[in-house]
């Protein structure tokens, strides 16, 4: 684990914990099936064993990582099958959110979101694939977050952070960086244009364009996998 840093005294030492291990995941420094001393990131991080602790409890609940006692922590490999359920998920519950964030947004929002998007379609262009990643979900979060419904930032917070943990592999083989960010110019439009149903409709169409290019870069790199069979499964819950 050489990239990763120490951390800064800042407010929550266990957010940052969890952020620097994350980060850890989804650029492939730990890898699924590894196992790995809390003691040895305790020390590259420069932190005492109890902010890691926490954050590991934090991402085990996300299923992220498994802590086994005495063999430390083992990053979980995420299936398939699990990601089209995350994604069938997704697809319910993103679209009438976004729905309703556009309703709620207020000129001082709208402003945010703009720079948000501005930032992806920058990092996009780095061909930074985790920085386009995280940039993606900060967008998202707080496009949802104007819905107003706290439980919903949480279950689309932990379903985001299980996909994004194993999403480096769709960049770049599937699409470049620069792709992933201008994804979002057709719901961009929607907010800007504060059309609730537009907006409805092009989160749909940008997750649902989003499972279809994991599932088919995962089948692509794992033989024997057909990725008709589960992208069929995608828009099961939709009706």
């Amino acid at each position: 684990m050489s990239s990763m840093q120490p951390i800064l005294p800042k407010e929550s030492l266990t957010d940052q914990v969890t952020t620097k291990i994350r980060a850890a995941i989804v650029s492939g420094e730990m890898t699924p099936g590894n196992h790995y001393s809390a003691i040895a990131i305790s020390e590259k991080l420069g932190v005492s064993r109890t902010p890691v602790r926490e954050a590991l409890q934090l991402l085990e609940k996300e299923g992220i990582v498994t802590v086994a006692k005495n063999r430390g922590v083992r990053v979980n490999q995420i299936s398939l099958d699990d990601i089209v359920e995350v994604f069938q998920l997704r697809l319910v519950v993103e679209p009438p959110a976004a729905a309703r964030a556009v309703l709620n947004a207020s000129e001082a929002d709208l402003e945010i979101l703009r720079e948000l998007h501005h930032e992806m379609i920058l990092v996009g262009q780095t061909g930074d694939g985790r920085a386009t990643l995280e940039a993606d979900k900060k967008f998202h979060l707080y496009l949802l977050g104007l819905a107003r419904n706290a439980k919903l930032d949480g279950i689309v917070g932990e379903l985001r952070n299980l996909v994004l943990a194993h999403g480096q592999v769709t960049i770049p083989q599937a699409r470049t960086s620069q792709d992933l960010a201008g994804d979002r110019d057709e719901l961009m439009n929607a907010i800007l244009k504060r059309d609730p149903s537009g907006a409805q409709i092009a989160m749909q169409n940008h997750v649902l364009r989003t499972a279809q290019m994991l599932v088919r870069a995962v089948c692509a790199r794992t033989p024997g996998l057909n990725d008709e069979q589960y992208l069929s499964r995608l828009e099961e819950l939709i009706f």
